[in-house]
């Protein structure tokens, strides 16, 4: 009754223990000095770890040591395969055939490094090129057509100002590589060969005598004091060294990088 609720709360008043306060778990009212609430909030006997079953702890500590056990178990294997492998070889091996020595593998592996440092060279060559722009490649020489037109010492000047010399030929295959290259272009081209300082000696620049020549039919013929040889689509003619032409230079091609 209502009364009966009122004198229970003054009791609980009147009660020193009455001031703690009072906690309700599922319909269940407790003091928080009841055993109990003590037991059950325990801070010690609380948290994730102590909710984990005792065996399962144990089980995977277990297939832990075993999988470590197993990996060093099958390197000891290995090593000990090894062993005997070689042993077996060096006491079963035939007189007539040598066992493989270390000198052996190790020309082996020089031989590797070797075909692999031939591939990096080939691999650099196509990337390198052995002439400067504008300039044309071919065998070892790198080639310059002038954009301009000039007499024959102008000529002579203008290639050793680029480090280079007015062209100098001296195989068939030089000759058929610039007659494609020239002709195509419809011009007039002086090369490095004059007769200036003696009549009918024909020299290079680099004073050296002419031995392999392309003359067309009837040249040189020295019409009209005509000492400096130019090439056209049939080969090569005398003309007078004061007449402009289009030039040709030639200097060594550069070496690509090797490994």
């Amino acid at each position: 009754s209502r009364e009966e609720q009122r004198m229970e709360e003054m009791d609980d008043h009147n009660d020193p223990d009455s001031h703690e306060e009072k906690v309700t778990f599922w319909g269940q009212r407790f003091m928080k000095k009841d055993p109990r609430f003590l037991r059950s909030h325990d801070p010690g006997t609380g948290g994730c770890l102590t909710q984990v079953p005792l065996p399962l702890l144990l089980l995977v500590s277990l297939g832990l040591v075993f999988v470590f056990l197993v990996t060093t178990l099958v390197q000891v294997f290995r090593i000990h395969q090894a062993l005997q492998s070689e042993t077996w070889d060096h006491q079963n091996a035939s007189p007539l055939l040598p066992v493989a020595s270390p000198q052996k593998q190790i020309q082996l592996e020089l031989e590797e490094i070797h075909q692999q440092l031939a591939w990096m060279n080939a691999s650099l060559a196509g990337l390198c090129n052995p002439c400067s722009r504008n300039w044309e490649s071919f065998q070892n020489s790198c080639y310059f057509l002038s954009r301009t037109r000039g007499t024959w010492d102008t000529s002579v000047t203008a290639c050793q100002d680029q480090g280079a010399q007015l062209v100098i030929i001296n195989s068939v295959e030089e000759q058929r590589f610039l007659q494609f290259w020239i002709v195509g272009k419809d011009t007039r081209t002086w090369i490095g060969l004059s007769d200036h300082h003696n009549e009918g000696a024909w020299h290079w620049v680099d004073n050296t005598k002419l031995q392999l020549s392309f003359w067309t039919e009837g040249e040189p013929n020295n019409v009209g004091d005509e000492d400096c040889a130019e090439m056209i689509a049939a080969g090569w003619n005398d003309n007078k060294c004061t007449a402009e032409n289009f030039w040709v230079c030639e200097k060594p091609s550069t070496p690509c990088p090797g490994v």
